[in-house]
């Protein structure tokens, strides 16, 4: 039967937990979808919603006819760099064309007053003047290219200003956000803690303590857990400082419980060992029976060998090892039974021997 009872209170806590973790488990999936859908209760920032679109706008028409003017300009130039390559071709052959005339022409005059050198010199310097008006060209476009690339410039400083501008918005309405979020958060979360904790304090004893214990494991994990997506920089104080209050809380809780047992005890131990033993529950019994420890003051009354000498006698009881009184606190733990003079452990009601009920006919044991 004793064997039974401990099977039946370990498969009940265990049952009991499981409870506890299997209602906790459901509750933190409810409450995740419960929390997911808080969050859309404010809209979330687009980056586009902070941009000065008019701005932008103007200043990227501005910028397409700068690029549209700078792709003509650049067209001009290929086109005139192409005619200056022509140009000089020209020039060259045509300098070629007039030194070799002048090594096989063979004349009496002066080379300078001739009238076919001063032509063809001529028009040798005109093919180098178009080259340099051209060239003159070229340097202008340059010239042209470089005052619109600056404007281009300066036209993409101003877009990336405003860019940054509507980032800097962006960013502090995405921590806004983010600050309501958590407060939405945690006004739903909070009172959930308060409850777990009230709960934990109050009904941990109850018939129903598992699940009051579930509800208690889900506040703490919904409230340590479930704000951390969008916890600000300063959220993990919050945390860290509602840890430290519940962990003093609690400590200060169970020290002062421990103290008040304690001094229960101390006021229990004052009372005569007649009260004390009217008081002793079956359940305290069992346990201090099988534990070996008085249900009053909660010493151990089992003798240690050096403590109770064996006699020479043949006679083997071990009860000799177990006194009939608490040697701490005077409470009586063995009586015999008055039908079958069995010893019995004093607070459980019948005895193990015959049946009897120890309460009514039972007399000190010897």
């Amino acid at each position: 039967m004793e064997l039974n009872s401990k099977k039946l209170e370990r498969t009940s806590r265990i049952i009991y937990y499981s409870i506890s973790i299997i209602l906790s488990i459901f509750l933190i999936l409810l409450s995740n979808k419960i929390i997911g859908d808080l969050d859309s209760a404010t809209p979330i920032p687009e980056p586009e919603n902070f941009q000065n679109k008019t701005v932008l706008a103007n200043l990227d028409r501005v910028l397409l006819s700068y690029n549209s003017e700078t792709e003509n300009l650049n067209n001009k130039k290929v086109t005139i760099e192409k005619t200056i390559a022509t140009a000089r071709a020209n020039y060259r052959n045509e300098k070629q064309s007039f030194d070799n005339w002048l090594q096989t022409r063979k004349t009496l005059g002066s080379p300078d007053k001739d009238l076919e050198v001063i032509n063809r010199a001529k028009k040798l310097d005109e093919f180098y003047k178009v080259e340099q008006g051209w060239r003159s060209q070229l340097n202008n476009l340059d010239g042209q290219l470089e005052r619109v690339d600056k404007k281009r410039q300066e036209a993409l400083n101003s877009i990336q200003k405003e860019h940054l501008k509507a980032e800097k918005l962006y960013s502090k309405e995405l921590k806004r956000y983010e600050l309501k979020v958590f407060l939405i958060r945690l006004l739903f979360v909070a009172p959930i803690l308060a409850l777990g904790i009230f709960f934990f304090i109050r009904y941990r004893n109850h018939k129903f303590w598992p699940l009051y214990f579930g509800f208690t494991l889900f506040s703490i994990y919904a409230f340590f857990f479930g704000l951390m997506p969008y916890l600000p920089s300063y959220g993990g104080y919050v945390r860290y400082a509602v840890g430290i209050l519940l962990s003093a809380g609690l400590g200060y809780y169970a020290i002062r419980t421990i103290r008040k047992f304690i001094e229960k005890k101390q006021a229990e131990l004052k009372i005569s060992t007649q009260e004390r033993a009217k008081n002793v529950q079956i359940g305290v019994a069992e346990k201090a029976l099988q534990n070996h420890f008085c249900p009053s003051c909660g010493k151990d009354f089992i003798l240690k060998k050096w403590e109770f000498p064996l006699t020479k006698s043949s006679e083997n009881d071990v009860y000799k090892l177990v006194t009939n009184f608490c040697r701490h606190c005077g409470l009586q733990l063995f009586k015999s039974c008055t039908t079958c003079g069995n010893k019995n452990f004093a607070h459980l009601p019948f005895c193990a021997s015959c049946g009897n009920d120890m309460g009514k006919n039972s007399k000190p044991a010897e």
